[in-house]
């Protein structure tokens, strides 16, 4: 082991609370949720390799990387408009979907599979299906696609019952905890692409 279990502990703690603070700028559309994004995912990284949770701790460097990408996307679209803090929203279209729900159900079995057959990562098709998931929520949260809340909530609830299983109980915490607050910002993205469409109409009114 990297760090001794009260040390990880520790660091659990800390990746949870960034990651509260993440979600909670998020649901509001501020690009500061970023920051405290890419500093919870960067402990992560750790404490998940340190529980055997290969896949997981590998889509944690993704994160990373994806977070910086997102935070440029929301930059340019806040730039272009007219409240320089939040950024417009908007929904996939029904073909979108179908293809984004395609792909992430093959990466994720075939990742499981890999997993399975070569490494001794506990639950391998569990972390592989969260793992695949997650990084379709990431890209679609960078894109503002309004989808990306109702596949954080399925993630939120499988990853909570894989991490009590592991025995990280300040995550399962987090991810409970992200549960309801992805609720709140799915509801709260929807109501702010009906205020945009109804601008837009009164403009072309």
């Amino acid at each position: 082991m990297i760090f001794d279990p009260e040390m990880l502990g520790i660091l659990e703690w800390v990746a949870a609370g960034l990651g509260l603070i993440n979600i909670a700028l998020l649901i509001f559309r501020s690009q500061w949720n970023f920051a405290f994004a890419i500093a919870s995912v960067s402990l992560y990284v750790f404490i998940f390799f340190e529980s055997r949770l290969y896949a997981e701790s590998g889509l944690q460097v993704f994160f990373i990387l994806a977070n910086i990408w997102g935070w440029t996307l929301w930059r340019n679209a806040a730039d272009a408009g007219s409240d320089e803090s939040r950024v417009p929203v908007r929904w996939l279209d029904w073909t979108s979907r179908t293809v984004w729900l395609m792909v992430t159900a093959a990466i994720s079995l075939n990742l499981g599979w890999l997993m399975h057959r070569y490494t001794n990562a506990a639950l391998p098709f569990a972390d592989s299906a969260i793992a695949g998931a997650s990084v379709a929520a990431q890209i679609l949260l960078g894109y503002r696609r309004i989808e990306n809340w109702i596949v954080w909530i399925v993630i939120d609830v499988a990853a909570a019952l894989l991490y009590i299983n592991r025995g990280l109980y300040p995550t399962a915490g987090l991810y409970g905890g992200m549960l309801v607050m992805s609720l709140i910002g799915l509801k709260e993205w929807i109501e702010v692409e009906r205020r945009q469409r109804v601008e837009l109409t009164k403009i072309w009114a």
